[in-house]
């Protein structure tokens, strides 16, 4: 109600203003830092509802407590040494050093305020020199000035926490019960966010929340779909509940850019960039961790742009995201990030680094965890007469499980199978000339002994390979090969009639606009799409049967997204198009069941469900009794597609009224004017046209008449 209330304020002083709000582009208005001009953010509640600590403005100033107390004469030497430790770390303002001197003794009183130009710089210096050993006796200990208040404010006797009365919480997973088992999913479109069922019996989405303004950038599902997070200005957000979603945790981070969640949902990891005073700096990075229920701060890490920058294939100024990786498993136990020459590895049990030492690996440029277990798969590119070479790394133990050295490296990409059984490594090699590349791939088999390793080419290893995505959940992989804009698409097994390890062709179809590989979840089904220039191009095909069960087309479409079951896929064009924003909504086989169109369409996100607590022999015995459970289904299936045709034909019985109606109104004013009629023909009665004969009658005019007089000369 509160948002109509607003909105309603908006368009009034619009109307006053005489501004068309139809044809303002809301999400590329962009406020100056620290003023909202009367538009409150959807984080302003947070404020007045938690006793939020602000800052007093004196950020920038730090305190180093533990220096030397010494006499007037040494006070200039000892003010100098501060200013040279402190002015390599940032800027001090002038007069921004003061060291307090005791009025009876004349000496200082073991302990200075500095004033920086910025925040950040102050931060840093507490980074850097808290602790600092300045001599055996004098350790630095550093302090914001902003915390003061803090301190002061601690009793300085014990008193036990109060406690509270335990309230149950809501059922976090009631989404999961629903009786028609459908699917959320969210959508990003103008000021508004939208979670919505996916009702594709009825054809249509039922909606579930709605809120403007509820993200000032992105929302984005945690791994488990339990949170739906959104992004302030002032910080994270999580939501979520039984009937509605209210803000159950909020994460203070100021500018915070991106998020992202730990597999099992654990923690929640905020970044921000900020620029530094000097312009010739790179940008500072401040990255916590945060628990996701209590919102504590497990671990902070700050630094340069520059120290995150390694590896990765995305991020923000120039820092890869996401900056940690976790391994595979719902427990989060370990994550990782990669530096210059080290991979550091983190436990959540301290979030400290494993044995208190980083991997060293001497030109290491990229890793990835198995989704599945503690097993890291890292890459280092040839250095000298080294070659380049592919490991897997135990962890905790560091052991390694397997090598595999490489020659004549271009580049290298690895690939998980989303079980962890399998690990493709694709190469692109050199040719002998150097002059060109072509591409083959190794394909680690981790279930097995020893992990063996198989190498696997295209039947022309010269073919540019586009795209390639594991079957999940499967031993089966696609591979798009070949020059644009009609390369083909050719599928492998890993597992051979006779139990041979070997990869077995299954099929190649030739010449398909397509780009871009997207497999069902459940796999069996996948998607073979022409993205970007080749402006939607979809082919729904079973692998199973190796046939292609639809052709479809939704024109320029930017994005592909499978729900979590693999029964319904939806395609989307975002606001990178002006036209034709929206979704549409298609079975797995490729029937289309609904279009959305929503102008300045930004996101749409499945929620992801968790694993079933099915064993996967209790899986395999209910899909062999299938149609057992299928019959009650087929029987609600029915009803609503007899509820959805008599609602057709009360549709179809409203138009029949509708035009009944107005065709009796018509027939009611003919009557009306029958005598008008009479009266223009002259007094015939029928309106009959059969009944008069038409005749041509000449009707002669005088058009103009002209004097002219003549003059006759004899």
């Amino acid at each position: 109600m509160a948002d109509v209330m607003v909105m309603n304020d908006i368009q009034e002083t619009a109307d006053r203003l005489g501004i068309d709000l139809a044809s303002v582009d809301f999400d590329a208005i962009r406020l100056p830092p620290g003023q909202d001009f009367g538009i409150l953010s959807d984080d302003e509640d947070i404020h007045q509802g938690d006793n939020v600590e602000l800052d007093s403005g004196f950020g920038n100033i730090i305190i180093v407590d533990n220096l030397p107390v010494v006499p007037r004469e040494k006070f200039e030497k000892l003010e100098g040494v501060i200013r040279k430790i402190y002015s390599q770390i940032g800027l001090i303002k002038d007069d921004g050093l003061w060291m307090p001197i005791d009025p009876e003794t004349q000496k200082t009183m073991g302990y200075c305020f500095i004033e920086f130009n910025t925040p950040l710089e102050a931060e840093l210096a507490r980074e850097k020199t808290n602790g600092y050993k300045l001599d055996r006796s004098h350790i630095f200990a550093l302090n914001v000035f902003d915390e003061f208040d803090t301190f002061m404010k601690v009793p300085d006797e014990w008193a036990p926490p109060e406690s509270k009365p335990y309230t149950p919480g809501e059922n976090l997973q009631q989404w999961l019960t629903d009786e028609k088992a459908r699917d959320h999913f969210v959508i990003r479109a103008g000021s508004d966010t939208e979670v919505l069922w996916n009702d594709a019996r009825h054809l249509k989405p039922d909606p579930v929340y709605k809120r403007a303004f509820w993200t000032e950038s992105y929302v984005q599902w945690s791994p488990l779909g339990t949170y739906l997070a959104t992004v302030h200005r002032q910080g994270a957000a999580v939501w979520g509940g039984a009937s509605t979603f209210n803000r159950l945790m909020r994460y203070a981070h100021p500018q915070v850019k991106l998020i992202d969640f730990s597999p099992g949902e654990r923690y929640l990891i905020t970044y921000s960039s900020h620029e530094p005073s000097n312009p010739r700096d790179a940008n500072r990075v401040v990255m916590n961790i945060f628990d996701v229920r209590t919102g504590k701060v497990m671990r902070d890490f700050k630094g340069s742009a520059d120290e995150f920058s390694v590896g990765g294939t995305g991020g923000v100024t120039g820092v890869s995201w996401p900056a940690f990786r976790w391994a595979g498993g719902k427990e989060d136990k370990y994550f990782a990030r990669i530096g210059k020459n080290i991979i550091s590895v983190y436990e959540t049990e301290t979030f400290s680094l494993i044995d208190k030492k980083s991997l060293k690996i001497e030109n290491v440029v990229d890793f990835c965890w198995s989704p599945t277990d503690p097993i890291l798969a890292i890459f280092v590119p040839e250095l000298g007469d080294h070659p380049a070479r592919v490991s897997l790394i135990q962890i905790p133990s560091k052991d390694e499980l397997r090598q595999k050295n490489l020659f004549s490296v271009s580049d290298c990409k690895m690939y998980w199978q989303s079980n962890g059984d399998y690990l493709a490594v694709k190469v692109d090699r050199y040719t002998k000339t150097k002059k060109s590349t072509y591409t083959g791939f190794e394909l680690f088999r981790i279930r097995e002994r020893d992990i063996p390793i198989e190498v696997f080419e295209l039947e022309n290893k010269n073919d540019k390979i586009i795209a390639f995505a594991w079957e999940p959940k499967g031993h089966r992989f696609a591979v798009i090969h070949g020059d644009n804009p009609r390369p083909d698409i050719s599928f492998y097994s890993l597992r051979s009639a006779n139990n041979t390890e070997k990869v077995k062709k299954l099929t190649t179809l030739k010449g398909k606009q397509a780009n871009a590989l997207f497999w069902s979840p459940s796999g069996h089904y996948i998607i073979l799409a022409g993205l970007k220039g080749l402006n939607g191009q979809l082919e729904f095909y079973n692998v199973d049967e190796l046939e292609t069960m639809a052709t479809a087309e939704h024109f320029m479409a930017t994005d592909i997204e499978w729900d979590p079951t693999g029964r319904y896929v939806a395609t989307a064009v975002t606001s990178v198009h002006e036209m034709e924003n929206g979704f549409n909504i298609w079975s797995f086989n490729g029937k289309l069941l609904y279009r959305i169109l929503k102008d300045h369409f930004f996101q749409f996100l499945w929620r992801p469900r968790p694993p079933s607590f099915l064993s996967p022999e209790k899986e395999e015995e209910i899909a062999k009794n299938l149609k057992k459970y299928t019959k009650k289904y087929e029987a609600e299936d029915q009803d609503v597609s007899l509820l959805l045709s008599e609602q057709d034909r009360e549709k179809r019985k409203m138009l029949k009224d509708e035009w009944e109606k107005w065709l009796n109104e018509w027939k009611l004013l003919h009557e009306e004017e029958k005598l008008e009629r009479q009266k223009l023909r002259d007094g015939e009665v029928s309106d009959e046209e059969e009944e008069y004969e038409a005749k041509e009658v000449e009707v002669e005019e005088i058009l103009d008449v002209k004097e002219e007089v003549l003059s006759f000369e004899e």
